[in-house]
Formats: C-alpha cells, sequence, structure tokens
C-alpha cells in the first residue's frame, strides 16, 4: 500500500489522504499532458537520504516549468508524516527501506498547481538488483541532449513527469532478453540510462579510477552518483568527468547504472557480451552510500 500526503492551500504541510479515493482531477494537466516535475528518493529507517541534494534539483526543475514549488519546511513535514504512517517494508543492509516521491503538477485552470508526496515499500526485485546485476543495450538517444541546453523551452535538465519515452524505452529493451538501456549520441559517445547515471571503473597509470560522462552536456545530473564520487574521492580513487563511448565500457573493470532507489546496480552484459564485474567493489560502493 502506497502512503499519500497531499499539499494545498488549505493544507500546506500536508494532508494524510485515503490512496483509495479519488485525489486527482480527470483535468489535472500533470495528468493529461505530463505537466509537472517530481524527484525520487530513497528513505532508510524512514530517513530520507540526499534530501537537499533532491530539493535542489527538484527546485531547479520546477524553476525551468515556472512551477511553485513548496516551502521546504512545508514539504519536509509532509514527508515526515508520510513515512511515519508507511507500512512496514524491506530490511536490507542498509536498513529498512522506503521509495520515496515528490510531485508537482500544474493541476486544473480552476484550482492551479499543486503537490502531494508518496511512501511505498521499496520493490523486492528493485533491491535484488544491487546484488545480480542488470542486463543492458545501447540506444540511439535521437539527438544530442547538449543541442537542447541553449533552448530553455526543451527543458534540458528539468525531471519532468513526460516518462512516457523513458518507459517505453524499458519495454522494448526488456522484449530484447535486457533490463536496462544506455543511451548514445549519433557518433556512439555514451550518455545515460534510461533512468540512470553511467558509471565505470578503470585503472589508470595505476590509479583506480571512476569515470561518468560530462553532466553539463544535456545530461541529467545524478544524485547518486554524486554521492558515490564524493565518498570515492576521500577513498583514494580518482575521478574523471569525460566522454565514453561502448569500447570503454567493454574494456573496463567494471560498469554500474547509479541510481536513487536502486542505488547501483553492475551491468553483467553489453549488447549481449558478458563484462567485467567485482562484487567487491559494488559493495564498496554501496559503503560509501551508506556513509551518508
Amino acid at each position: 500500500m502506497t502512503t499519500v500526503v497531499m499539499l494545498n492551500q488549505q493544507h500546506p504541510e500536508g494532508e494524510l489522504v485515503d490512496p483509495s479515493r479519488p485525489l486527482i482531477s480527470i483535468e489535472d494537466e500533470g495528468l493529461t499532458r505530463g505537466d509537472g516535475v517530481f524527484e525520487t528518493m530513497i528513505a532508510v529507517n524512514r530517513s530520507i537520504r540526499k534530501f537537499d541534494a533532491h530539493f535542489e534539483r527538484l527546485t531547479n526543475s520546477a524553476r525551468k516549468l515556472q512551477l511553485p514549488l513548496p516551502a521546504k519546511e512545508h514539504l519536509t513535514q509532509a514527508l515526515k508524516t508520510a513515512l511515519e504512517n508507511a507500512e512496514q517494508a524491506h530490511t536490507t543492509t542498509l536498513g529498512e527501506e522506503h521509495t520515496v516521491k515528490i510531485i508537482i503538477s500544474r493541476g486544473t485552470t480552476a484550482n492551479g498547481p499543486h503537490s502531494w508526496v508518496t511512501v511505498a515499500p521499496t520493490p523486492q526485485n528493485t533491491l535484488d538488483q544491487r546484488t545480480h546485476g542488470v542486463k543492458a543495450i545501447t540506444l540511439p538517444r535521437g539527438h544530442d541532449p547538449a543541442q537542447d541546453t541553449a533552448y530553455p523551452w526543451l527543458l534540458a535538465g528539468a525531471k519532468t513527469l513526460s516518462y512516457a519515452i523513458n518507459m517505453a524505452v524499458l519495454r522494448y529493451v526488456r522484449t530484447q532478453g535486457a533490463d536496462e538501456a544506455i543511451f548514445i549520441t549519433d557518433d556512439r559517445r555514451i550518455l545515460e540510462g534510461a533512468t540512470s547515471s553511467v558509471i565505470v571503473a578503470q585503472t589508470i597509470n595505476g590509479q583506480k579510477t571512476l569515470l561518468t560522462p560530462e553532466p553539463n552536456h544535456g545530461i541529467l545530473p545524478g544524485t547518486t552518483q554524486g554521492m558515490i564520487f564524493e565518498q570515492a574521492r576521500k577513498h583514494g580513487w580518482e575521478l574523471k568527468y569525460q566522454e565514453l563511448y561502448p569500447q570503454d565500457l567493454l574494456e573496463s573493470e567494471g560498469v554500474w547504472l547509479a541510481s536513487s532507489v536502486r542505488l547501483i546496480a553492475p551491468v553483467t552484459h553489453l549488447n549481449g557480451t558478458a563484462l567485467a564485474t567485482s562484487q567487491q567493489t559494488t559493495e564498496e560502493f554501496l559503503a560509501f552510500l551508506a556513509e551518508e
């Protein structure tokens, strides 16, 4: 069961509601047009991880869409209410894990924008991918998203509710016997996963190094990738943001897809070819995330 707290003018700090009852107008533009923004987070032992980083990205997304953002203290209270009333979830090495979402919709013409938060136990199959990994295939993005950054109306860098393409991608890759997609440009430069950031491990001149594509080239900055890099630097890893290509992944010592709920999943195969994997490094990354 998903726990839902709605925020509006009458209840700026949120109101716990019954998710089995109608809550969204049939004319809501977040529903009918995908006109809204969201953030997905993980809560461990009913405490949200990396909340400030997520709130900063949510603020950036809302600004790009010219949507009002709930006051941070109101949103914090709504999240607290939802987490306190959430059902029991799976316990992992990190603790009890819930998936938390913040949604801001354009709403209706009559009532204007509104927000809500949801909390639900993280699905077991999502947790399993940290251990068992994922098979990925490369797919063309269609155009280089870096070209969008010059045109603010294209909403580059905003995490919007318009996720139909991402979901279509995941359905497609499953028909190909894979779990995830990694987008590439026409010149085969690696961008990001359909719902994740790409992290690559290599040893360069005897130095263990983590690499990821440059995030300001039309790629949504990843909060989990950022946290892993921050902690990896403290533990002696060299960090690089640079252009990567499929061959770099095939020749690497490990490839991972990082996202807020799945956290870190090793890529076991790319386009049907087995990749090097390291359970020890995966566990090291999970330990980095546990240090927050």
